[in-house]
């Protein structure tokens, strides 16, 4: 029996405010010496951070815990400094799945507004009824807003001081 797998996509949208610059935070993306400090990674479990910050471009990090390396890495799709930054996420060790991130800052008239938004594909059989595919595209959903929660928060700290 074939088994039809079908694709849709859960979409986690969080908006932050940072009293700082919007270069401030936007460079907290692309610096890998700020980068090891919260991106996926801290700088007690961090072994490795790659950069190449262009379109087209590679990033990665390496995050040690419990014994286990868990590495992630992606591809800029886009940069355009301080405003927009577009780019891949993944996991190999995790899934196969690749995510797209799109990271949307504003300045205010005091700091700045971030708008961080994951594309996260969600794959299921295609004779799932309605019900299963909105319950796995929201514990993808939910799933990814506990991650990044924490890291931005994380992110928040590091360029407040």
């Amino acid at each position: 029996m074939i088994q039809l797998i079908e694709e849709t996509t859960a979409v986690s949208t969080m908006i932050r405010h940072f009293n700082v610059a919007a270069e401030r935070v936007f460079d907290a993306f692309l610096e890998p010496s700020v980068m090891k400090k919260w991106f996926l990674t801290t700088e007690f479990t961090n072994k490795a951070v790659k950069n190449v910050p262009h379109v087209g471009g590679t990033w990665e990090t390496v995050d040690h815990r419990d014994g286990t390396d868990y590495r992630a890495i992606g591809t800029y799709l886009e940069i355009n400094h301080p405003n927009r930054l577009a780019f891949t996420l993944q996991m190999p060790q995790l899934s196969e799945s690749i995510d797209k991130i799109i990271v949307e800052i504003k300045t205010l008239e005091q700091g700045c507004e971030m708008a961080f938004t994951q594309n996260i594909p969600v794959t299921y059989d295609a004779g799932w009824t309605s019900q299963n595919v909105e319950r796995a595209v929201n514990e993808a959903k939910n799933g990814s807003e506990r991650v990044w929660n924490t890291l931005l928060g994380r992110l928040k700290q590091i360029v407040e001081g």
